[in-house]
């Protein structure tokens, strides 16, 4: 007998004593194959749609202005809908987000939220350990095997009936970003393909005999070819894999600005997988920093926490959003509730609930079909807002939503705000981004800061908004103007407000120089970086 091939994906940067338990689980043979296959079958195509990202950022830059695709007008005025939804993502009213983790794994399927979005992106560091645990965590959950009992509580968790699990939606990681620990044929996986491909493998047919389905959210996506090329994935996937075709359901989060001018073609080009849509908030305003950096004063955002989704440009983005879904069939799922509720202050507690609900309440009378939470505290909150407009219904995409009319302009109005950046907002984005950046340099992707959920988005406009307040010379409301001289002064001031706080043994245990250096480098640099988490990656260790 001749002996098996090898494998054609070659393992990399990853000793022999660093590999994670059971790893052997996840990398078998035959799903290093499937991997291998989408690798050389779709990385050439994603990178060319990287090199489009590139063309049509400078072309951004030449004109500052964006505008619905003259291209695709018979797709917008097409008579077509998205396949019809399956049962078990009819209801989603709530959906709770994290990392997959294992305690976050049985936490958020026990939160009583409709949906639990298992984040291999933005909550997740993309360690090696996070990459193969996350596998693991969710394949042990569908089986019932999975248990978790924290150490210093010593508290125990494990699973409810299964009538009363969240339905999974796992997003994986944008097109941009490699997988640096699996290459083929010598050349990086991308890290989608990877994040996809082990858990389609491992998972579809489980879950199909489970009643449910592989559900995805498609994070990043810029285009509606990229979009496209995520259906031909899933096409081939079912079909390497003996699934039935269109077995696999995709919501795209419309977190660019890019992506917010081609929505229906986006859901055209899914259709026979799209479940929905979603409004993001953070990334989507990164993603108008980036776009639009050299643009001019126009386009300067003030403090983030000073962008409201009732700000004129976000509210013509979401109200867009609910009309395109419902118009074709697909859910609008709405933005993210991140506050973490503190077990010591209740006065805290009652004013950021209520600012939670009446966000919520917007959204539901809009005509959103769900939202976000980030806590399994704020499920309850959430799904009454949605069950005072919903009663018994599991959505509202009856509502058509045809009173909206949104003009290419009224997208990046963003001069329509009267508030301006301050000093406060420049110490709170120095303060968020080093907190933040160091945590995910020790692997944490979900990080709890001032007590608010933060993940990889918040850094991103952090970040962004430093090096656009430099770049456009902005003035304060102290009347100094930002330079890299103040953002350097400020990070030099919370770096030792931190190493104060927490005393020099844990100053000293953590990253925070590293994290202090590399939010400066990305913030200072005359050369944007793209995606923070890039040069993260490279100092990441596993």
């Amino acid at each position: 007998m001749s002996a098996p091939a090898p494998s054609p994906l070659e393992i990399v940067g990853v000793e022999p004593g660093q590999r994670p338990e059971r790893q052997d689980e996840v990398l078998t043979g035959a799903a290093l194959d499937f991997v291998a296959a989408l690798h050389r079958r779709f990385t050439p195509r994603r990178d060319e749609l990287l090199a489009r990202r590139a063309e049509k950022r400078a072309e951004i830059a030449r004109t500052s202005t964006l505008d619905f695709l003259p291209e695709t007008a018979e797709v917008r005025a097409g008579d077509w809908r998205v396949a019809d939804c399956p049962p078990a993502l009819l209801d989603r009213r709530v959906e709770i987000t994290g990392p997959t983790d294992r305690k976050m794994t049985i936490n958020a399927l026990n939160s009583g939220a409709k949906v639990w979005l298992a984040d291999f992106e933005d909550a997740s560091a993309p360690t090696w350990e996070n990459v193969i645990g996350g596998q693991l965590n969710l394949s042990d959950a569908f089986e019932r095997r999975i248990d978790f009992t924290d150490e210093r509580s010593g508290k125990s968790y494990a699973l409810r009936p299964a009538e009363e699990l969240a339905t999974v939606v796992v997003r994986p990681r944008g097109w941009h970003m490699d997988e640096r620990h699996l290459e083929c044929d010598g050349q990086p996986v991308p890290g989608a393909l990877v994040d996809f491909g082990l858990y389609f493998f491992h998972n579809a047919q489980r879950l199909l005999d489970l009643g449910k389905g592989p559900y995805f959210y498609l994070p990043k996506t810029e285009s509606h070819r990229e979009a496209r090329l995520w259906n031909e994935v899933f096409g081939f996937a079912q079909e390497y894999c003996g699934i039935p075709h269109g077995t696999v359901r995709a919501t795209v989060l419309i977190e660019t600005i890019t992506a917010a001018y081609e929505m229906e073609e986006i859901l055209y080009e899914l259709r026979e997988h799209a479940a929905g849509l979603n409004a993001g908030r953070w990334d989507y305003l990164f993603s108008i920093v980036k776009n639009f950096r050299d643009a001019g004063s126009r386009f300067v955002l003030p403090d983030r926490n000073a962008v409201t989704m009732t700000a004129p440009f976000m509210r013509a983005y979401t109200e867009l959003l609910v009309r395109t879904c419902h118009k074709r069939g697909a859910h609008a799922i709405g933005g993210m509730a991140a506050f973490i509720p503190s077990r010591k202050d209740a006065e805290v507690n009652e004013v950021a609930f209520e600012k939670v609900r009446a966000d919520k309440d917007r959204e539901a009378r809009d005509g959103f079909d769900g939202s976000w939470v980030a806590h399994p505290d704020l499920v309850p909150v959430a799904k009454e807002s949605f069950d005072a407009v919903l009663g018994d219904r599991s959505h509202q995409k009856d509502r058509l939503r045809e009173d909206v009319e949104v003009k290419a302009a009224d997208l990046i109005a963003v001069d329509s705000l009267e508030a301006r950046p301050t000093a406060e907002g420049l110490r709170n984005a120095v303060q968020v981004g080093i907190r933040y950046i160091e945590a995910w340099l020790r692997g944490l992707g979900a990080v709890a800061i001032f007590n608010l959920m933060e993940d990889a988005a918040t850094a991103e406009i952090s970040r962004s908004q430093i090096w656009q307040w430099i770049n456009a010379g902005v003035v304060l409301d102290t009347g100094r103007q930002v330079t890299a001289e103040l953002a350097r002064q400020v990070a030099a001031d919370e770096l030792a407000a931190i190493r104060a706080e927490i005393g020099e043994d844990d100053f000293a245990a953590g990253r925070w120089q590293e994290a202090h250096d590399l939010l400066l480098r990305v913030a200072l640099d005359e050369q944007y970086e793209d995606f923070l988490t890039t040069p993260a990656y490279a100092a990441l260790r596993d």
